[in-house]
């Protein structure tokens, strides 16, 4: 895989500059309305006085981080407010790697890339460990894979590109492995409200201080601009992350914070099932059309993105710009994730127009 030139805008630049209409699958950006009550704290935050426009606390609000750690049952303390779940991962795995337990990172196959990317720039060598057919994971894979070089485990449910969501078990037993080996396990949890299967549980009902949870509010306020997200860590590991946050960001941004956190005491949970409501018929759209055109799919138990496979048609960069060009559809390659499903393309259903698209590759492959 290659992290010289991000391939998600690549293929989003690709698609914009093409000759015909493009249906465009490609990257995670929610198209429906974020909290009514988000936007109320936007309107009042312009009227605020003028300390509230200077610095606020690098960690993060106190009154947000106290929000949230009464929802997870967690000291507030253990709580950075970072910009995005990105910066979140890039602090847990820091952290984690901070310890000098070794340089190896090992990650899901197929993966979303950023993760190796991180690893990358922190030094630390990837290892990916091929996942299930179905997106599952084997522990005893994670178990053969690690070694005394092992310095974190990174794992995200519900997963991109998949659609899988790891049971606790499974959680569980990756933790054990963690603390077998003198490791960390990180598992980011941004699409935390959208699993389908109702067994979704955090990493955090854990009982372990080798486990770091990452999620944020993109995905599920539809507020990929806003980046506030966070991490959660073993109180050990709290201080270094403090100072990494406050030399790269100083601070994440106030006003989104403000926002953020009245959306979280204001929005009920019809919200998000709602959401979920119109995801789950986007993905019975999409997955009766990729029927038609003789794929072979993952339903998605989680997350909002289907990977499918096409005979004869791999999931390289240049068959996706093909896809682009012939049937105004965009979606990912699936040699972006990885080597183990580099014969897919990914598809991401957070468009209104997921028919339109589901027509047009019925029609181009049927």
């Amino acid at each position: 895989m290659n992290y010289e030139r991000p391939q998600f805008f690549h293929v989003m630049q690709y698609a914009a500059s093409a000759d015909r209409d493009v249906v465009d699958m490609v990257s995670g950006n929610p198209d429906w309305e974020p909290p009514g009550a988000l936007r109320d704290g936007l309107r009042e935050y312009a009227d605020a006085s003028p300390d509230e426009f200077q610095y606020p606390p690098s960690e993060g609000l106190r009154d947000l981080r106290e929000e949230i750690a009464a929802r997870r049952a967690i000291d507030p303390d253990r709580i950075v407010v970072t910009n995005g779940t990105g910066e979140a991962n890039y602090l847990a795995m820091a952290a984690a790697l901070d310890r000098d337990a070794g340089s190896e990172v090992l990650l899901t196959d197929p993966v979303y890339p950023y993760y190796p990317g991180k690893a990358s720039m922190l030094d630390a060598d990837a290892t990916l460990v091929p996942t299930e057919r179905d997106g599952s994971i084997d522990p005893a894979r994670f178990r053969e894979a690690a070694s005394e070089e092992t310095s974190l485990l990174l794992v995200n449910t519900p997963n991109n590109p998949t659609g899988a969501v790891y049971s606790r078990e499974t959680m569980a037993e990756l933790a054990t492995i963690a603390e077998d080996v003198d490791a960390t396990l990180v598992v980011d949890e941004v699409y935390d409200h959208f699993d389908f299967t109702g067994e979704f549980e955090s990493a955090l009902t854990l009982d372990s201080d080798r486990v770091i949870v990452t999620t944020g509010y993109s995905k599920s306020m539809a507020i990929t601009g806003f980046r506030v997200g966070y991490v959660v860590l073993p109180e050990h590991l709290v201080g270094g992350a403090k100072t990494r946050h406050m030399l790269v960001n100083v601070a994440t941004s106030r006003p989104p914070q403000v926002a953020v956190l009245r959306a979280l005491r204001e929005t009920d949970a019809d919200y998000y099932a709602d959401v979920r409501a119109m995801l789950r018929e986007r993905v019975t759209t999409f997955t009766d059309a990729l029927d038609a055109a003789g794929a072979e799919y993952t339903t998605p138990e989680g997350a909002f993105y289907v990977l499918a496979r096409f005979d004869g048609f791999p999931g390289t960069m240049a068959n996706a710009k093909r896809l682009i060009d012939e049937a105004g559809v965009a979606g990912m390659p699936g040699e972006t994730f990885g080597p183990a499903r580099d014969e897919w393309l990914r598809f991401a259903l957070v468009t209104p127009r997921v028919e339109e698209a589901a027509t047009r590759l019925a029609d181009y492959f049927g």
